[in-house]
């Protein structure tokens, strides 16, 4: 299993992630941060397939894609249920 992440207040809102994501499961919000920019957010979180380019890509490194294991996935998912 994979975590996907976007820093929200570092995202200046390029694009580059959204142009390269060959599932195109990234597009730029409404919302504006901190900066002023218009940061990019998972619009298709369930189509990720992980594959990094957007983390790659980022010249801003406000993407992360980490590994976790089944059971820290299932605990956060309980957690969230428990809510």
């Amino acid at each position: 299993m994979a975590m996907y992440q976007i820093d929200f207040e570092r995202c200046k809102g390029c694009g580059l992630c959204v142009e390269v994501c060959p599932k195109k499961v990234l597009e730029l919000t409404t919302d504006v941060n901190a900066k002023g920019y218009f940061p990019a957010y998972q619009a298709r979180p369930h189509d990720c397939v992980f594959c990094t380019t957007c983390c790659i890509m980022c010249p801003d490194v406000a993407i992360s894609i980490t590994k976790t294991s089944e059971e820290e996935t299932n605990d956060e998912e309980m957690e969230m249920s428990d809510g």
